[in-house]
């Protein structure tokens, strides 16, 4: 298993990611785009020490990005993972 520290990058802070949080005991990090279902999960259990019930992934695509010029760019491809936690026991960030 790689490093739990390269796997987990940040936690997804939005009005959808805070209402799952809040009603469902749900939270969405942003992972390594290699990291599979597995090594999510054991990463969240052993860096937050809690319960995991179920992953899903999703693959984002970049957007099509155009900065005061006649070239077009992207921005970087990420990956979204939803993390389902034992009830009873919230997600410590601090």
């Amino acid at each position: 298993m790689r490093d739990i520290y390269r796997i987990i990058d940040t936690v997804r802070m939005s009005e959808k990611a805070t209402l799952l949080q809040e009603n469902e005991n749900t939270w969405t990090f942003k992972v390594d785009r290699r990291a599979n279902k597995i090594e999510i999960k054991k990463a969240v259990e052993k860096h937050f020490n809690v319960k995991v019930l179920g992953v899903r992934t999703a693959n984002c695509a970049g957007k099509a990005k155009r900065r005061r010029r006649a070239d077009a760019g992207r921005s970087p491809a990420w990956k979204k993972a939803i993390v389902r936690l034992k009830d009873g026991k919230p997600l410590d960030l601090y």
